[in-house]
């Protein structure tokens, strides 16, 4: 079988969020389940690019309304992630610096799947799915239908999984002349509210969809940001599959951007060594219980509450703990927490910016890991604390909802059901009751490392579901 997946984000050639690492990991995956995957994504100006060999396999031309584009399609030389990797560069659209917040945005997304489809036609490259990530990539199902042009793939299904429902890719009618020439009657395939809106289109118009979590299916059902009842009218075909992780790159004995590497047997010597050497790092008391944030500074997040919480468990004398916090995003957040810097020395500590390989130390360092989310489609970073060991504190919702269960339900983590300060704290106070007494802490770190949240499992599901639409 043969599988194209199509994405603007990928783990490492160019992430700025979850999607980057599920198709960093997916392919590969279904590689060793015998799946011939392959990526087709932008080219990107960045280090992964210019520190790698790329062969030029074919080059092209396609019409974007008036304009001419010229395209290269580059192929990784060594298939370094595991699986076939090209890049479409397109001058002047395709060929930046970073992925998202440039104006054309669609004008980039719609040259890409335009080259992209033009280049399997014109090499004779014909796959059993092309499986789409995200509204990037959303108006392949309806071109490889309703163009004249693409019309030969319209035997091939499609698959469109959906990793944030809240963004649509929403662009005005007037773009619709950059569009490949298209059956004009089936234009409210391509239409919503009034605009063209390439998430719906692919909702419309996929053999299948997908969710990143079976919780996350549910909610879109009545919450996705206006297509509540497009997801809810189409749920036949909507499946839930949970996202996994790269046990490849996240494995704390084997990880190479931690020390000391740890296994379950050795988890307690590990994650103490780690926090000492942390803690001396950012001036932090290692005798004190770790928790951590990771992620972006956004509303969907619930990291706007985070100064609040701060706030309440110090005024807490009762509360012996350290906390990190490591993001970007919103700046109101960010100044938030800035003010309190200033009160909490010794006590609290920030990094702001991305860093991966901090990530990673931090994972293997913390005992807790917070996760206030109000929209958490799966959640990788709670499955990546479980992993080393570190416990999650998560609000009741989406991918956290499936995939933490509380201890006082015999499980690994601490859940809480609204998004504020208050329950939050009442949830960091109940996991910190927990890693005071030690066999219950050891206990329920070494249940924690023992889950398999690993690819294995997903990417069968996901070979499952292509063979049940080419059936």
């Amino acid at each position: 079988m043969k599988v194209i997946h199509f994405s603007v984000e990928c783990y490492p050639i160019a992430k700025v969020g979850g999607l980057a690492d599920v198709v960093g990991a997916l392919p590969k995956y279904q590689r060793k389940l015998g799946i011939d995957a392959s990526l087709i994504m932008p080219w990107y100006n960045k280090p992964f690019v210019q520190n790698h060999e790329f062969d030029l396999v074919a080059t092209g031309a396609i019409y974007q309304g008036s304009e001419l584009l010229n395209y290269e399609i580059l192929k990784e030389k060594d298939d370094v992630l595991g699986f076939p990797v090209y890049l479409v560069k397109i001058p002047g659209k395709l060929d930046r610096d970073e992925v998202y917040m440039y104006p054309d945005e669609a004008e980039q997304w719609i040259a890409f799947q335009h080259a992209s489809l033009h280049y399997l036609k014109t090499n004779g490259i014909m796959p059993d799915v092309m499986h789409c990530h995200d509204h990037h990539v959303g108006l392949i199902p309806f071109l490889t239908k309703h163009t004249e042009e693409f019309r030969s793939f319209n035997v091939v299904k499609t698959i469109a999984t959906v990793h944030n429902g809240q963004y649509h890719g929403t662009v005005n009618w007037n773009k619709g002349i950059l569009l490949p020439q298209f059956d004009t009657w089936k234009w409210g395939l391509l239409d919503w509210d009034g605009f063209i809106n390439p998430l719906a289109t692919a909702i419309k118009c996929c053999d299948s969809y997908t969710t990143v979590s079976e919780g996350y299916l549910k909610e879109l059902f009545n919450e996705a940001n206006g297509l509540d009842q497009l997801f809810y009218a189409e749920r036949s075909k909507g499946y839930g599959i949970v996202n996994g992780i790269d046990t490849d790159i996240w494995n704390p004995a084997t990880d190479t951007l931690i020390s000391p590497n740890y296994t379950i047997k050795g988890v307690k010597k590990g994650k103490t060594d780690s926090k000492k050497a942390f803690a001396k790092k950012y001036g932090l008391d290692p005798s004190k219980p770790l928790m951590a944030y990771i992620g972006r500074f956004a509303g969907e997040k619930g990291a706007d509450i985070l100064p609040s919480i701060i706030k309440k468990l110090f005024s807490n004398a009762n509360n012996n703990l350290i906390i990190f916090i490591l993001g970007s995003g919103e700046a109101e957040t960010k100044e938030g927490l800035e003010k309190l810097l200033p009160d909490y020395v010794g006590k609290f500590a920030c990094f702001f910016g991305y860093n991966e390989s901090l990530a990673h130390e931090v994972y293997a360092a913390a005992d807790l890991l917070i996760m206030p989310s109000r929209v958490e489609p799966c959640g990788l970073n709670q499955l990546y604390a479980l992993k080393y060991g570190t416990l999650p504190i998560v609000r009741n919702t989406g991918g956290l909802k499936d995939t933490v269960i509380d201890v006082e339900n015999n499980g690994y983590g601490f859940v809480f059901d609204e998004v504020n300060a208050d329950e939050a704290v009442v949830a960091i106070e109940r996991a910190l009751g927990l890693v005071e007494d030690k066999p219950s802490l050891d206990k329920t770190r070494k249940m924690a490392m023992e889950l398999d949240f690993s690819w294995d499992q997903s990417a069968a599901k996901y070979v499952e579901l292509y063979n049940r639409i080419l059936n």
